[in-house]
């Protein structure tokens, strides 16, 4: 009797998954298509209908980040870096990042390269993002960059007997808290923050501040100064610190 051979029907959903994946990183890759982004974004980090282990995914956006394209180069080691916190948060493994090791090192070196060439400041924060992802050391840079970016951050007062709604207020409207959004009603009570002096910061704020000065971005490196200092809450006025409470909500 014959050995019999099982052969394995090749799905047509996959298929059809990595036929739709290749035609949006063949689009994202022209530099001109901005859904393509965002149908990315959308597909493989918020709804994750497109699988971000397809083999695929992180060497095509890597080939696009060590392009000669700014724009294209930011827009993929921005997704890169998320992607990869994201598995990392999600499968509670750094498995994906252990298997794409090469092309992590390589997104790397592309983001800190392009971190020092580009003058847009919010491509050059979202830069900052990436390379704190791709070293994947933390995994609250996204929220921490989303504040400069947006010159805003809502937190929660840390203290237990309060708990009030706090907007921290950093860049042209000011340096404040308020004790409701303040775009929305520009009668609430503020409270001025207190910025980090540059020689007492340490560990990451030095090392960001320092980043962002020596890139010509002084801006984002005076922003960051208050990002790591401190605020105080408008109901009970317990001052904490800024990015104190960013970490502990990521926690």
């Amino acid at each position: 009797m014959s050995e019999m051979t099982t052969i394995f029907p090749v799905s047509h959903t996959d298929d059809a998954d990595s036929d739709r994946l290749t035609a949006l990183l063949d689009r994202a890759s022209t530099g001109r298509d901005d859904r393509a982004w965002s149908d990315l974004w959308t597909e493989l980090y918020h709804n994750g209908s497109l699988e971000v282990s397809h083999p695929l995914v992180l060497p095509a956006l890597m080939d696009m980040a060590e392009g000669d394209h700014a724009d294209t180069a930011a827009a993929a080691l921005h997704l890169s870096g998320a992607l990869l916190v994201q598995a990392d948060q999600r499968y509670e493994t750094r498995k994906l990042r252990k298997q794409h090791a090469p092309e992590v090192g390589r997104l790397l070196a592309a983001s800190n390269r392009w971190r020092q060439a580009t003058a847009d400041r919010n491509d050059y924060c979202h830069l900052l993002e990436a390379v704190l992802n791709l070293e994947g050391d933390i995994h609250w840079a996204e929220d921490l960059i989303w504040g400069i970016v947006s010159e805003e951050y809502e937190l929660d007062c840390p203290d237990p007997d309060c708990c009030a709604a706090v907007w921290v207020i950093i860049g042209e409207q000011g340096f404040f808290s308020a004790s409701e959004d303040h775009a929305l009603s520009d009668e609430a009570e503020t409270l001025p923050l207190q910025p980090a002096t540059p020689r007492a910061l340490d560990g990451l704020g030095r090392r960001l501040y320092e980043s962002a000065l020596s890139d010509g971005h002084n801006d984002v490196a005076h922003a960051l100064t208050y990002a790591f200092g401190e605020a105080t809450c408008p109901q009970c006025e317990r001052r904490f610190s800024i990015v104190g409470q960013l970490v502990a909500r990521a926690s």
